[in-house]
C-alpha cells in the first residue's frame, strides 16, 4: 500500500484530504480498527480538525476516507511524521489506495472542490471517483442553519455594550467573532449532523 501525498494546492487555510481506498470484504473489520487507530493518532497532532469515511454502497469494496487539518503546514507535519509512516506500514496488507485528493476552503466540508490536486494510482481506465458534492441548495441550507443561530446569539450577546456603536462597527465585531466559530466549530458539526441528508443523492 502507498499513501504518497498529492501536491497540495497553493492556497492557504484548512485542507481536507480525500482518499479512496479499496478493501477486501474479509478485511473490513481490520480496516475499521486500522482507520480508527490512525484517527486517534492524528488527533494528537496540532491542527487536526477531524476525519471520517463513507462507503458508496453495502457491496462496494471502495471506501472514501477524509481527514482535515487547519493548514498545509499542519498537514505536512502529520504526513511526514514517523507515527503516520508506521501506521501506513501496518495497513499495507489491508488497503489499496486508488485516489488521493486535496480540497481547500469551505468546499472541503461538502462542496465539489474548485482547486484540487489528484493522484490516480490505479492503472485502470476509470479510477474510483470521490463522493459527489451535495446540491448547492443543500449546501445553502446547511450554511444558513449554522449562520442564523450564530449571528443571532452574537447580536444578543453584544447588544449591551455596542448599543451606541455605528452599524458598521457592530457588524465588524460580529463577523470577526462569527467567522472562526463558523469555520472551525459550528459548520463542521452541523455538516456532520446532517451528513445523511447531504449525501442522500436519490432525493437531490
Amino acid at each position: 500500500m502507498t499513501d504518497t501525498p498529492a501536491p497540495a494546492p497553493s492556497t492557504s487555510g484548512p485542507v481536507t484530504v480525500a482518499i479512496t481506498r479499496r478493501v477486501a470484504p474479509e478485511d473490513e473489520l481490520l480496516m475499521r480498527a486500522w482507520a480508527d487507530a490512525g484517527t486517534q493518532m492524528a488527533n494528537h497532532f496540532p491542527g487536526f480538525l477531524g476525519s471520517g469515511w463513507v462507503r458508496p454502497s453495502t457491496g462496494s469494496h471502495d471506501w472514501h476516507m477524509l481527514y482535515r487539518f487547519d493548514s498545509r503546514d499542519s498537514l505536512k507535519v502529520w504526513e511526514e511524521s514517523t507515527e503516520r509512516t508506521r501506521w501506513l506500514a501496518a495497513g499495507t496488507n489491508l488497503v489499496q489506495d486508488t485516489r488521493i485528493e486535496h480540497r481547500t476552503g469551505i468546499e472541503g466540508w461538502f462542496d465539489d472542490p474548485q482547486e484540487r490536486a489528484v493522484d490516480d494510482m490505479l492503472l485502470e481506465a476509470e479510477p474510483a471517483a470521490a463522493p459527489p458534492a451535495p446540491p448547492r441548495w443543500k449546501q445553502m441550507c446547511i450554511i444558513w442553519l449554522a449562520f442564523f443561530p450564530t449571528s443571532l446569539a452574537l447580536t444578543y450577546a453584544s447588544a449591551g455594550f455596542t448599543r451606541d456603536w455605528l452599524p458598521v462597527f457592530r457588524v465588524l465585531l460580529t463577523t470577526l467573532v462569527a467567522t472562526p466559530l463558523m469555520t472551525y466549530v459550528i459548520l463542521p458539526r452541523v455538516t456532520k449532523l446532517f451528513h445523511p441528508w447531504l449525501t442522500r443523492t436519490s432525493q437531490g
